[in-house]
């Protein structure tokens, strides 16, 4: 006798080519065909964050809006951070939450600054009353198949947007973060299997699993716990503002052993997980959500 409750990995979400498209930076979910699935209409919460108050970077969209979703249907309030050309992305987010009966806080503003990443922690902390997970999920991610053509200003603006915003965050939520808390950055496969066509972005996400491994040692006498997602390929904006080369977008996935990208939704439930209690064992770890390859 068959389970008709079992979905098929391969088939549960779209598993086509993607029709060709492009954006300029930073991109716009609402623009993107298809559209993501980020559980706007499927995340069912069980009150595993009841109480919290989390800061999102990239909340508007892709991961971070997935994570957004969750999180505030999981009983959190939640502030999310984006950049301004996001905002109608992010007034979508917004509604999202308050229908979940959930404080939102939105919060726009570029993390390559170190005073606004200061300012983004203090104003979340102080809207919300207080701040218990940071969830830092934002990244640049830009195609450049020959490094005598990777210019010097993506290479600073990649690691000043994925690496350094972690230390200014962090720095600046010591003072909020209390035993219990929970701080989850955002690795990728690239960290572990790199494209050749992405060589500053997979030295960043190298860099921040790294960076996480030792953070993590460092404040786990503290009681706060810090572990990263490593998504593969993930159906977000941020793939076709030049994150892939332009040639890949339609078969975007499909070389993996699950044969898709993955969607935003399948990520959520991980940054859920490592947020709860349920996790309290958890730190210094890497959990991949990616289609089939290997983190390790």
């Amino acid at each position: 006798m068959s389970d008709e409750s079992l979905i098929n990995p391969l088939t549960k979400y779209f598993n086509q080519d993607y029709p060709n498209q492009s954006q300029p930076e930073p991109g716009l979910e609402s623009k993107l065909d298809p559209k993501p699935d980020a559980g706007e209409d499927s995340y069912q919460g069980s009150g595993q964050l009841k109480g919290r108050k989390a800061l999102i970077t990239g909340g508007d969209s892709g991961i971070g809006r997935a994570t957004a979703i969750a999180y505030a249907r999981e009983g959190a309030d939640v502030a999310i951070n984006y950049l301004p050309e996001e905002e109608s992305d992010a007034q979508e987010v917004k509604t999202l939450i308050e229908k979940a009966g959930q404080k939102v806080v939105l919060i726009a503003g570029d993390l390559k600054s170190e005073a606004f990443n200061q300012k983004l922690v203090d104003q979340a902390a102080d809207e919300l009353g207080g701040l218990d997970i940071l969830a830092l999920i934002a990244g640049k991610q830009q195609a450049a198949g020959d490094i005598t053509k990777l210019s010097t200003k993506q290479i600073k603006e990649t690691f000043e947007t994925n690496v350094y915003p972690i230390f200014w965050m962090v720095k600046a939520a010591m003072k909020y973060l209390k035993p219990g808390a929970s701080i989850i950055t955002t690795t990728s496969i690239q960290a572990y299997n790199p494209s050749p066509y992405l060589l500053d972005y997979a030295t960043t996400k190298g860099a921040i699993r790294t960076l996480t491994q030792a953070l993590s040692r460092q404040l786990a006498d503290k009681g706060i716990r810090v572990n990263t997602v490593a998504p593969g390929p993930i159906w977000t904006p941020l793939q076709v503002v030049g994150g892939q080369p332009q040639a890949s977008i339609p078969k975007f996935g499909q070389s993996k052993p699950l044969k898709r990208a993955g969607q935003p939704i399948e990520l959520a439930p991980v940054y859920v997980f490592l947020a709860s209690d349920k996790a309290s064992y958890v730190t210094g770890q890497s959990y991949g959500v990616t289609g089939g390859d290997f983190t390790n």
